[in-house]
């Protein structure tokens, strides 16, 4: 079933019918401020296990758990540091999980048999909504396929899980079109184990040092170092399958987010060579920066272009579209232009790379 809903003054008869179905064990498909999330009672084993049966999840990867607000978090984490506090104030509700030590509460399923578990309050009416109606806390991975590309509409949700979920509340299409970030405060310093919405500088202003990649970031508020340039390495080191031990955060598989066309970052050095040696016989699709040459190509009948927006919020937020666009057209490869390297764009960055990835 699909459900009409307002982003803004969600009907309260809706988001009851979606509530029953959680407390009943279902899956039900709603939307966030990054992606559209896949969930069930957290506190639910069997009805968790219905998530990574419809997503095809491995069952080592870990799923955050979406909760009404910082109490309620509280409540599902054994130790809740000052940093958490500090964090939750400043982002909540928002795109950051923190990961923290779990309750025993907390289903092994849920944290992939791991000891910790990640904790988010979602900023979107409809998600808070949901929450406070059911009553519970909600696990809810992405709600796509397991490596796809996450859906930031209902429609996308549909052509990846028709048939898979109970319910699925439409509000139309996502704001921030990528996922949250997730910070390890069970480490000191803290360690942002998936970079997201919110950005390396901003949990800096708040709790100063974090860890990214294989080396510290030392830049923060009271810190008169200048901010280090962001790695190009994955926030950890990729695992492949299988999985011996249980991954700490979602989004840390080597190829994730991925479209079933072939996705190459080009740069402007080789854009042309490129461009060229892919449009032989080949349909492409582009994912087009302003300011960048070979314009000839966008005229090519082969070539489908996306002009993407010129700053990081804006690109983020039409990306994963762009990618659902492209394979709904069946283009062959995706050609993206690189984006700028700065801690904005470090998310994009992620997200593209493992995209591009080959098993």
């Amino acid at each position: 079933m699909v459900r009409q809903v307002s982003a803004t003054r969600p009907d309260t008869t809706v988001i009851a019918e979606a509530a029953a179905v959680l407390r009943r064990g279902g899956l039900v498909a709603f939307p966030t401020e990054t992606v559209y999330g896949l969930g069930a009672n957290a506190l639910d084993a069997a009805a968790v296990q219905q998530i990574f049966a419809a997503k095809g999840r491995p069952a080592n990867n870990p799923i955050i758990v979406h909760v009404a607000d910082a109490v309620a978090a509280e409540q599902l984490a054994a130790h809740w540091p000052e940093g958490a506090a500090q964090l939750a104030a400043q982002f909540w509700p928002g795109a950051l999980t923190l990961v923290l030590p779990k309750r025993p509460e907390v289903p092994e399923i849920v944290s992939a048999g791991g000891p910790t578990v990640g904790l988010r309050v979602p900023g979107h009416r409809v998600a808070l909504a949901l929450l406070e109606s059911a009553g519970i806390p909600i696990a809810a991975p992405s709600a796509n396929r397991s490596t796809a590309v996450s859906p930031t509409t209902a429609e996308h949700v549909l052509g990846g899980l028709d048939g898979r979920v109970d319910l699925i509340l439409d509000a139309g299409p996502t704001e921030g079109g990528l996922e949250s970030t997730v910070l390890d405060l069970t480490v000191d310093p803290p360690r942002v184990l998936r970079p997201g919405l919110v950005t390396v500088r901003q949990l800096q202003e708040v709790i100063g040092q974090v860890a990214i990649a294989d080396r510290w970031v030392t830049h923060g508020p009271n810190s008169e170092e200048p901010a280090a340039e962001p790695s190009e390495e994955p926030a950890e080191k990729p695992l492949q399958e299988p999985f011996a031990e249980p991954l700490r955060s979602p989004g840390m598989l080597a190829r994730h987010y991925a479209p079933r066309a072939k996705v190459i970052c080009i740069d402007k050095e080789n854009e042309t060579r490129m461009l060229e040696k892919l449009a032989r016989g080949s349909s492409l699709g582009w994912l087009r920066l302003p300011g960048r040459p070979a314009r000839e190509f966008s005229e090519a009948a082969n070539i489908k272009v996306i002009e993407m927006p010129p700053d990081a919020t804006g690109y983020a937020a039409r990306l994963y579209a762009a990618l659902h666009e492209l394979d709904g057209a069946g283009v062959e490869y995706i050609v993206v232009d690189s984006p700028p390297h700065d801690d904005a764009w470090l998310a994009i960055h992620d997200r593209l790379r493992r995209a591009a990835h080959t098993e």
